[in-house]
């Protein structure tokens, strides 16, 4: 390390033949900027708790923009180093991130020209587990986010694990410009609990809240037709208005939402006439007249034109 360098890469006029460790950091910081910046709305979504269906909200709720108009213009960046889940649920695994002979990395594919990046992309097999502590977690999201060439999207949805650990507090860190969270919860008052915990920790990091999803919010039979609350209902709605936060919707509960997931198909794209996936649709409203609220004289959500050979076909969905 040369004493001389003062660590500002940016005005030095021999960084081209430097060989200072900093610089390797500049550059990475340097490439991570111009990513994110071809980005114009990150979102990421995240709960206190595990088992509330956060990666289904998320794959869905990716999917409700590409169906909206998006189509080829959404990511979804998968940051659960340990649990990776969204590939399984696009019908993606056992793929990995297409790489140049120069190269160039780039995401991986998915339904409607979402691309997709995971940890489950460079996993040897399926049972690999990764047994990594904080600083290589954060190095892999930052690598993420830096060394993949995500091109211009109109959305990234960061799908995050449970809690307010290692991953979440990454992301936030890498992408000071996030327009704001979704947090997932379930209407028990165990999860309501730990939701605040969330919302706490959006609020210190000056991350706005988007809003709060209730997800398995009550069920109604198939066959006759009565709705039973299987873990209450309301408690979303009920912990928005105590925290002061938007409540973006409850999301019923549907049987064919896990095996839809466990086939690798997003369940809105197979049955949009269910009251699941109207309510996804209707969240999608919400989070679009938030973002044109937040930013009203940049934020210009014009879908794009989707043509028909760009569709997504359930009946043939093996990439």
């Amino acid at each position: 390390m040369s004493a001389e360098c003062d660590g500002k890469c940016e005005s030095c006029s021999k960084k081209s033949d430097c060989t200072d460790p900093r610089k390797e950091m500049w550059e990475e910081q340097q490439r991570l900027k111009q990513n994110i910046s071809k980005i114009k709305h990150k979102i990421a979504v995240i709960s206190g708790k595990g088992g509330v269906g956060k990666s289904t909200v998320t794959v869905n709720l990716a999917t409700a923009f590409a169906l909206q108009g998006y189509a080829n213009r959404v990511g979804i960046l998968d940051a659960d180093i340990h649990g990776p889940s969204v590939p399984k649920m696009l019908g993606l695994r056992g793929q990995r991130l297409p790489v140049l002979p120069a190269g160039t990395i780039f995401p991986v594919i998915g339904p409607l020209g979402m691309k997709v990046v995971s940890m489950d992309f460079l996993l040897p097999s399926d049972d690999s587990p990764v047994i990594w502590r904080g600083p290589l977690k954060m190095r892999a999201i930052q690598q993420f986010l830096s060394d993949i060439t995500w091109g211009e999207l109109d959305f990234l949805f960061v799908d995050l694990p449970p809690g307010t650990g290692d991953e979440p507090l990454s992301i936030m860190q890498l992408i000071p410009d996030m327009e704001g969270v979704v947090i997932v919860t379930i209407p028990s008052e165990v999860s309501q609990i730990v939701v605040k915990k969330a919302v706490t920790f959006a609020r210190k990091l000056n991350i706005p809240v988007i809003g709060i999803v209730e997800n398995m919010s009550g069920f109604v039979c198939p066959k006759c037709g009565a709705e039973v609350n299987i873990f209450k209902t309301g408690g979303g709605r009920k912990i928005a208005e105590e925290l002061d936060v938007p409540f973006l919707g409850g999301i019923p509960i549907d049987p064919e939402i896990c095996v839809d997931s466990d086939e690798g198909k997003p369940f809105i794209v197979g049955h949009p006439e269910s009251p699941a996936s109207k309510a996804f649709m209707d969240i999608v409203k919400k989070i679009e007249r938030y973002l044109e609220e937040q930013r009203p004289s940049t934020t210009q959500l014009k879908p794009i034109a989707t043509k028909e050979s760009e569709k997504w076909d359930v009946k043939n969905s093996e990439r």
